[in-house]
């Protein structure tokens, strides 16, 4: 099931779009790990916010999840979505919003 990660305005607008080709839900934790406190609530099948006060926990997380990726597209997939995660860390009125199927 694929998930849309995408960095947004405040307005809407996007700055940048990942499709994850169905490799993110398999990386991401259990909603029950609490190792994770915001990717854990990534949901697949509805639609999930992180602010820039989120952003660097996020990039904490994530730094986990590249750990466990195996294939050169799962890296791929998670440095992408660094990227976007850091824009939102670094400015003022942006989000990384993952849209679920």
């Amino acid at each position: 099931m694929p998930i849309i990660c995408k960095l947004e305005t405040e307005r809407g607008e996007v700055l940048g779009e990942i499709n994850d080709e169905d490799l993110l839900q398999g990386l991401l934790p259990e909603p029950n790990d609490e190792t994770f406190h915001c990717l854990r609530f990534i949901d697949p099948y509805g639609n999930t916010v992180f602010n820039r006060a989120q952003a660097e926990r996020f990039l904490v997380e994530l730094d986990l999840l590249e750990r466990k990726a195996r294939t050169t597209p799962e890296k791929e997939l998670l440095a992408r979505i660094e990227t976007l995660a850091r824009r939102c860390r670094d400015d003022v009125h942006l989000y990384l919003k993952f849209y679920g199927d």
